[in-house]
């Protein structure tokens, strides 16, 4: 049988309800009803042992609430693949390349912007037009499904960052970014909604952590292969067992 195969944008939206404005606050969410994919079945852990997925509520689906001139900067950032804060109104953007004897670089040159919103006095923000010498895309960037997440960040706010939802008007979730950087559902974080997100942007990928203590291990032991490549046993570590045994 062929697994569905999912990018991790994908991955972390799974069984993941829309999250809305009014939603900001909540601390649990229930998951939807819809078909398991190779997340679910190959993340070892992803629910609580013997307890169906759909049995136990979802921890920590909330996002960092935006402040008012940033979400409605959000909710002008269109909902397709490479959108960010040139697609705001107002900025006219060009290619262009400085040349004074030697290329310098090839970048952004932006015309124009126009001073509007209910709750800013400048619609773009002067950071989004400086950052990176206005090369960078990531301000108020939108991900996408087929995307790869290079970092989950430590830091909510859009700024400088492309976390936007690809659909909805908000940031990545601390659950959503908690499943990129592969916990399990069923781990509960604690503190302010800030400090959430810094504990899970700080954390090491549960997937390397298991595949660094397992060579360190073997490394401990005198086994470890000399290859600069090794795979891991399957089903390593049996989360499953080790929680039965404690629960007995």
């Amino acid at each position: 049988m062929k697994k569905e195969m999912k990018s991790p944008i994908k991955n972390a939206q799974d069984r993941i309800p829309e999250v809305y404005k009014t939603q900001e606050g909540r601390l649990m969410s229930l998951y939807e009803v819809t078909t398991c994919s190779c997340y679910h079945i190959d993340m070892p852990g992803f629910s609580m042992v013997g307890v169906e997925p759909l049995d136990h509520p979802l921890y920590d689906h909330r996002p960092y609430k935006l402040n008012d001139d940033d979400y409605q900067r959000v909710c002008q950032i269109p909902k397709r693949k490479g959108a960010n804060f040139r697609d705001l109104t107002g900025v006219r953007s060009e290619m262009t390349t400085m040349w004074n004897g030697t290329l310098m670089w090839r970048g952004y040159i932006f015309t124009f912007r126009k001073a509007v919103g209910e709750f800013c006095t400048t619609f773009v923000p002067d950071y989004a037009m400086t950052f990176v010498d206005g090369r960078s895309s990531k301000p108020f960037g939108r991900l996408w499904w087929d995307e790869i997440v290079p970092t989950v960040v430590t830091r909510a706010e859009p700024h400088n960052q492309a976390i936007l939802h690809p659909h909805q008007d908000r940031v990545l979730t601390i659950r959503e970014n908690a499943r990129l950087q592969g916990f399990p559902d069923y781990y509960k974080l604690m503190g302010p909604i800030k400090e959430r997100y810094t504990q899970v942007g700080n954390a090491v990928a549960v997937p390397v952590a298991r595949a660094l203590g397992y060579s360190l291990a073997m490394s401990c032991k005198g086994t470890a292969s000399e290859g600069p490549v090794f795979r891991l046993p399957k089903g390593f570590p049996n989360i499953e067992a080790v929680a039965v045994e404690e629960n007995q």
